[in-house]
């Protein structure tokens, strides 16, 4: 797609005109983020409401996450990136942070961050959505609901248990807190996972192949983020969810502006139009993501089956972010080679 970068900011910048403040907003960004529901909602909950009557022209660069990290990569040498703003999850976020390729993120020019829950608060990214690991089970042959992730290796439920491919990290790190152990370490979670697989665990390509096994009673539970079984439960798949006792664990979608972004001041305003409590609560609505400013109030029932209670938030658990970047191709080695062989 051919983008057009002119706009009435580069013209107020060179001119010096009285309104370059408010113009400073203005012009185009391009925003490099996932298509489907969740561009959708950019669009609809975001680009049009907030920014446009700002005089801002959001042009979404649609695309798979491993693309847009090597997009990143590639041209961070360069004056000028293709990307003002960027959406991946949080370990992917971090591993590029560590690169240097994003503007440090500061509340002064982002004025909603104020109110972003603090643990989800990164210096290189501002936190868009997040949800919570938790298991996911079909209550009508699961009669009493899962208290730990440890009872999912009960021997009753062999040959029920399924995972999603995808989430291997995520598995491994549930694994390794079934063992007793913590996610600053998994060491405990392959052994933990080699058990597992001798009672004939399920291990499914994507989640729309898990969501099929679980809609025909192939497997009764599984590992899977909070929000997307709100998700599968509104399309009519029989699934509840339990927050394990070990805690769970969140997964944050954030988005981070490039050091060679083209309008950095127009994506810092994207940014904070993405912590408006209007587009958050639109989000959670659709997608089952909890918001993460504390100003996004949620009916009570919607509430109910995507958010944690003040407990459970307490016990919340963050991703060991510096732990999988040292040992990802090590921990994806042992799951292709070992766990699935």
């Amino acid at each position: 797609m051919r983008l057009t970068r002119r706009s009435t900011f580069a013209v107020a910048l060179t001119a010096g005109l009285p309104g370059f403040a408010s113009a400073q907003q203005s012009g185009q960004v391009v925003v490099g983020t996932w298509g489907g529901d969740y561009g959708d909602l950019l669009a609809s909950n975001i680009d049009k409401p907030i920014l446009a009557p700002k005089g801002v022209e959001v042009v979404q660069d649609v695309g798979p996450q491993d693309p847009r990290k090597t997009k990143l990569i590639a041209e961070r040498a360069s004056r000028r990136g293709s990307m003002d703003v960027c959406c991946l999850s949080d370990v992917d976020m971090f591993t590029l942070a560590q690169q240097g390729v994003f503007e440090p993120i500061e509340e002064g020019r982002i004025p909603n961050l104020a109110r972003a829950i603090p643990s989800l608060k990164r210096p290189y990214s501002a936190p868009h959505i997040y949800s919570a690991k938790v298991i996911l089970y079909n209550p009508a042959k699961v009669t009493a609901a899962p208290q730990s992730y440890a009872d999912l290796w009960d021997p009753k439920y062999r040959g029920r248990v399924g995972l999603v491919d995808i989430l291997h990290l995520q598995n491994m790190e549930a694994a390794s807190l079934a063992a007793g152990g913590t996610e600053h370490d998994y060491e405990p979670g392959k052994r933990k996972l080699m058990e597992l697989r001798s009672l004939d665990a399920k291990v499914y390509p994507s989640n729309e192949a898990l969501a099929a096994a679980l809609k025909s009673e192939e497997v009764w539970l599984t590992i899977m983020w909070l929000a997307r079984g709100f998700m599968w439960k509104k399309s009519g798949i029989p699934v509840e969810h339990a927050v394990p006792s070990e805690g769970a664990t969140s997964i944050c979608f954030e988005m981070s502006v490039p050091k060679n972004a083209r309008n950095r001041t127009g994506a810092m305003a994207y940014l904070d139009a993405a912590l408006d409590a209007r587009a958050q609560t639109a989000f959670a609505d659709r997608m089952g993501y909890a918001p993460t400013v504390t100003d996004a109030q949620l009916p009570p029932e919607l509430a109910r089956q995507i958010s944690l209670t003040q407990e459970q938030q307490a016990k919340l658990r963050t991703p060991d972010y510096e732990y999988i970047a040292k040992n990802q191709v090590a921990l994806i080695d042992f799951w292709n080679k070992e766990f699935k062989r």
